[in-house]
């Protein structure tokens, strides 16, 4: 244990932290977390158990902080804790008090409960190896600011949606930084009980501005896959993301401005009137703007709008116009039309979507201006 990680590291005799006999020896790959100083680009100091026989048997000398536990939040909290020491930075006192008392409760493809620690005052959580940012994109800076000193030593991903909530911790982070692009989809039914419905991957990649080792990205991948979840390691995770951005800022606009839930007719392409027009224009022009940023995109995101169609899914914006809340726009098709205006093309359907969610947004939050996150997001002109 401290040696220094190199790729083909041989095999080591190592004790796994808290395996069912103390004094079981497993024979594992020695598979390193980074854990730096203050400054980045420090050497490794320790290794980590992540031997497929700990499982959830044993836990990681690894310290995880969730910060934000909605649903996908307490999905990895309460996965997580499984196979880490894992924290959870949540904003309500009950919240925190809930988990504390009562653990997560999970159901699903797995029905399990686990103890994550969780509190609402960051200096009852000790620095940690990962921190893993689940809040909106909206809430990205007031969540990660009280946290920033918390990861000096280690990295921080972001499990939001659109692009841009990199930028917005990178405001307030030193360190590391990673993006995630996650497909997986729960429920919260409650503070301390979350359902898993969709079993899908975090795609996981390096943030270029901060040059992210990308052993740091696989280790985190791992980790996760140990707990229970998919995950997987991305040199470039950019081809994900906008894949993910395109049908996420393309559905949940239209969703928002007619207040369809993710339904057939977004597909449709019959009847004149048919939604399914809309929605391929959308993404065709957003497939354009990802072209002139130099993206290519891994998977199509037609095809994905396809088969998201057939589930009735209420997207999320959707939720936030029902319940009066400030969306993600500036994030999602606010993001491809700044794009597109930064690389000199034009995004106008993208662009019209955006004005009128924010206009929709002015019509109950009162007429005070653009409330965009000015350190990053600029207007649209």
């Amino acid at each position: 244990v401290g040696r220094r990680f190199t790729p083909c590291q041989p095999l080591y005799r190592m004790r796994c932290i808290h395996a069912v006999s103390s004094s079981r020896i497993h024979t594992i790959p020695a598979i390193a977390f980074f854990k730096h100083s203050n400054a980045p680009g420090t050497g490794p100091k320790r290794l980590w158990c992540a031997s497929s026989n700990c499982g959830v048997h044993g836990k990681t000398s690894m310290r995880v902080c969730i910060i934000g536990c909605g649903s996908i939040g307490s999905l990895y909290a309460a996965y997580l804790a499984r196979v880490a020491e894992v924290y959870a930075f949540v904003r309500r006192d009950e919240h925190a008090l809930a988990i504390n008392k009562e653990g997560l409760r999970v159901t699903g493809k797995h029905e399990f409960t686990s103890y994550p620690r969780a509190a609402t005052n960051p200096a009852d959580i000790p620095g940690c190896d990962l921190g893993i940012v689940c809040t909106k994109a909206t809430q990205t800076s007031e969540a990660v600011a009280p946290m920033k000193d918390h990861f000096s030593g280690g990295a921080v991903l972001s499990a939001q949606n659109g692009l841009g909530g990199e930028d917005v911790i990178a405001e307030s982070v030193p360190g590391y930084i990673m993006r995630g692009t996650t497909f997986m989809s729960g429920t919260r039914h409650s503070d301390t009980y979350v359902q898993l419905e969709l079993d899908r991957p975090i795609w996981i990649g390096p943030y270029e501005p901060r040059a992210t080792p990308y052993a740091m990205v696989k280790e985190a991948a791992e980790l996760i896959v140990r707990s229970g979840l998919k995950a997987e390691a991305l040199e470039d995770a950019r081809p994900a993301q906008w894949s993910k951005l395109i049908f996420n800022a393309s559905v949940n606009g239209v969703s928002a401005l007619t207040e369809l839930p993710h339904c057939r007719e977004f597909a449709n392409e019959i009847d004149f009137s048919d939604l399914g027009f809309l929605l391929h224009d959308l993404i065709e022009e957003g497939k354009r703007v990802a072209a002139a940023a130099g993206v290519q995109l891994r998977d199509d995101p037609w095809e994905m709008n396809k088969v998201g169609a057939q589930t009735d899914h209420p997207p999320s914006m959707l939720y936030d116009v029902r319940h009066r809340l400030r969306t993600e726009v500036d994030f999602l098709g606010g993001a491809i039309a700044r794009e597109a205006r930064r690389h000199g093309i034009e995004a106008p359907l993208h662009t019209a979507l955006y004005r009128l969610i924010k206009g929709k947004e002015l019509s109950w939050q009162g007429r005070s201006g653009s409330h965009g996150d000015q350190q990053v997001l600029t207007k649209v002109r």
